[in-house]
């Protein structure tokens, strides 16, 4: 598994946000805590982020990111008793949408925090 130091950053203020309160609460609880717990690390990032999304070149939408963290790491809350494949598919999908190389879904509605780094994978030329 590649390490990388902003997400290990990311994923200790979750862990901080979930020891502090629990499971339980909507999403966008743990996301304005998650917030405070950027900002207090001095963690450059975005929330709510509008993204254009493509398809084949053609930007056809957008979404919004939970978070874009230093601008190069999109970071996508959920507040469930688990995560399924599903969650982590459209997780790896926003990474290759948005272009980023690196993504993290976290999930505040287990018992214990879960987290996924995801990776988008370019091909080389």
């Amino acid at each position: 598994m590649i390490k990388d130091k902003l997400t290990y950053q990311v994923i200790g203020c979750a862990m901080k946000v979930h020891r502090t309160l629990g499971g339980g609460f909507q999403e966008v609880i743990y996301q304005r805590a998650l917030a405070i717990e950027l900002d207090r690390a001095g963690i450059e990032f975005g929330r709510e982020v509008e993204q254009p999304i493509f398809y084949e070149s053609v930007e056809i939408g957008t979404r919004r990111a939970d978070f874009i963290v230093g601008r190069r790491v999109v970071v996508e809350l959920k507040a469930l008793i688990a995560l399924e494949k599903i969650h982590i598919v459209q997780a790896k999908n926003y990474v290759v949408a948005y272009d980023l190389d690196i993504g993290l879904l976290i999930n505040f509605g287990a018992e214990r925090l879960e987290y996924r780094r995801l990776f988008q994978l370019k091909e080389a030329h």
